[in-house]
């Protein structure tokens, strides 16, 4: 990469847990891994610390085989004892830019978010080049993005979240005098046809015009996801450790390869490629 370029920032971010984020965020840093780029990794939510968690399961993994695996350069960090708010935010916003500075040197830099509101949160999406926002197929977690009016099904209003990532869009910009690209997207997705599941396909459609994001599927709800958090593997990795592919193994990857176009970093690493 060239000196005078940063790294491009992808934040997994929503305000709510249990969405895949974590899952997500591993199988984006295997496969900019192994297109030969340099990827650190932040896990802000490291009281939950998932992520973390699961780099650590790669690397016990990696020990414990022999196997030789990508892996992320990775950092945690936890928000602050100190008593007074003002304090603890300052001290919060160090540790974060200590990270990436640490990280400058990589093409890549994935951070994974806590699902609720903080401070370091909101600090996260305002240095996003690409958000990514998994949501769970429900009515639920729809409210994180909007206030749908239960008899008519009419969106209200943006949701506080909503507003969040437009006011952390506002500080990027007068910062940087760029704005980053938000994907929403359709997450542990039932296989089964449901009334409920065309519905919130029409009201994601209509928030994305209204409060600019775009829409895109993520993972089928997978037992396959479980087991592999437990190894620190991915999808990517099965063949590397000589794990036979199923049908749903084969599925989840082509569900792996549509989300990476939608997301579309073709043009990024394209331009990274060129200025190695």
């Amino acid at each position: 990469m060239n000196a005078q370029e940063k790294p491009y920032i992808i934040v997994l971010g929503n305000e709510k847990g249990g969405t895949g984020k974590s899952t997500l965020s591993m199988h984006l840093i295997v496969h900019l891994l192994r297109l030969g780029f340099k990827v650190g990794s932040i896990d802000i939510d490291a009281r939950q610390g998932t992520l973390s968690r699961y780099i650590e399961n790669r690397r016990k993994y990696i020990e414990m085989n022999g196997k030789e695996l990508p892996i992320s350069t990775h950092h945690a960090i936890l928000r602050s004892n100190l008593p007074t708010i003002l304090d603890a935010q300052e001290e919060e916003k160090k540790k974060f830019l200590s990270c990436l500075s640490s990280l400058k040197d990589k093409d890549f830099i994935l951070i994974d978010t806590p699902g609720n509101d903080t401070f370091l949160s909101q600090l996260s999406h305002s240095y996003a080049d690409t958000l990514i926002t998994p949501l769970n197929d429900s009515f639920i977690d729809l409210d994180m993005l909007a206030r749908i009016n239960s008899e008519t099904r009419e969106i209200s209003g943006p949701s506080t979240y909503a507003e969040m990532v437009w006011e952390q869009k506002k500080h990027k910009l007068l910062r940087e005098r760029t704005q980053f690209d938000w994907i929403v997207l359709r997450n542990r997705l039932s296989s089964i046809f449901a009334k409920n599941k065309e519905e919130m396909q029409f009201l994601l459609n209509k928030l994305a015009q209204r409060i600019g994001f775009r829409l895109a599927s993520g993972f089928g709800e997978r037992v396959i996801f479980r087991e592999l958090f437990l190894q620190g593997l991915t999808l990517l990795d099965l063949q590397d450790v000589g794990i036979e592919m199923t049908l749903s193994h084969v599925a989840a990857r082509q569900e792996l390869r549509a989300l990476l176009e939608m997301i579309n970093l073709a043009p990024l690493i394209e331009r990274l490629e060129n200025v190695s």
